[in-house]
């Protein structure tokens, strides 16, 4: 592990209630970096990819006038943080940063990652600095009487980025626990679902053909979920994917996965590369209704999933409803 100060950076903002594991991830992704008098630390115009905090030296501000003149705007000197507010909302600078004298700066992300490459080794801890930002965001935002904050677009895109799964657009696991399960409304449905025989189109014409398939397969959740007041289309794991839907009884709850199926049905079949058979689509659901089947929502989760495997292995292409650990 690089050697940097842990003190400096249990005090961002951004890093605040981490523990010793994420903190040692968050270190492990920083770098150091060494500027020489009167270079840039960033240009106007540059998108804000990562903050610094300044350990040694002296940072100014620039801004130039529109007569091209350049005005010192703010000066950093040792243990300042530089650009975290900036970063947490995705800002293009409108002034420049270089160093008065010979500065060292701690930057992160790192100077060979992105946010995004960090998204997939760790989601948790980003999502969880993300979810930072926003709470950052709100206080000083709040506290300069600016603007409130769900109206405005970079932190509605923040907030997409935290939970939005990258590849098919539905919304990630996490976002049960962190939004859905506090906004449950008795009954509701929980539908899960997953491609059959996914490994044979895969191994026949690649990756990229099962990343397309499941676009279009979330197309499908998506404009289910359309047809409701309160649905939330989900990416579980891998190609696992589902509904939660609130005010959804058993017999709604069975018509949707139905739908669902035939839906997939429907898809248009893909030529195989291997050996030129025609692969169609079909899948295999489970489904189940909180609190009627289990009382516990995280009982019911789990026993609901482990359900739609176990049916997966032994069959599939088929719809069982999953209550009180027994296929009904």
């Amino acid at each position: 592990m690089i050697n940097i100060d842990l003190e400096l950076i249990k005090k961002q903002e951004l890093f605040a209630k981490f523990d010793q594991k994420e903190l040692d991830f968050i270190i492990s992704r920083s770098s150091l970096l060494n500027l020489p008098k009167d270079e840039l630390l960033f240009s106007t115009g540059d998108t804000a990819l990562r903050f610094y905090i300044l350990t040694d030296g002296e940072i100014r501000i620039l801004k130039t006038s529109d007569e091209g003149e350049k005005k010192e705007i703010a000066n950093f000197e040792d243990g300042t943080t530089i650009g975290d507010f900036d970063f947490a909302r995705g800002a293009v600078y409108d002034a420049c940063a270089e160093a008065a004298q010979d500065s060292k700066l701690i930057v992160f992300p790192g100077l060979n990652s992105t946010l995004d490459s960090l998204l997939n080794e760790a989601p948790d801890i980003v999502c969880k600095i993300l979810l930072n930002a926003i709470v950052m965001m709100t206080g000083r935002i709040k506290a300069g009487n600016r603007l409130i904050l769900d109206k405005l677009s970079w932190a509605q895109d923040i907030h997409r980025r935290a939970y939005e799964d990258a590849g098919t657009g539905l919304w990630k696991q996490a976002l049960i626990n962190d939004v859905i399960k506090g906004s449950l409304k008795e009954p509701a449905a929980l539908i899960m679902l997953k491609p059959d025989r996914f490994k044979i189109l895969v191994d026949s014409n690649g990756h990229s053909a099962g990343d397309e398939a499941m676009i279009r397969i979330a197309l499908i959740l998506k404009n289910t979920c359309r047809q409701f007041p309160e649905a939330w289309p989900l990416r579980f794991k891998s190609n696992e994917v589902g509904i939660i839907i609130n005010n959804c009884d058993a017999a709604k709850a069975d018509e949707i996965a139905r739908h669902l199926a035939e839906e997939i049905n429907e898809m248009e079949p893909v030529q195989l590369d291997k050996d030129k058979s025609e692969f169609k689509f079909t899948a295999t659901i489970s489904w189940s209704i909180w609190h009627g089947d289990k009382t516990t929502w995280d009982n019911l989760f789990e026993g609901n999933y482990a359900n739609l495997l176990d049916t997966w292995k032994a069959s599939g292409n088929i719809i069982v409803h999953y209550s009180n650990q027994e296929k009904i």
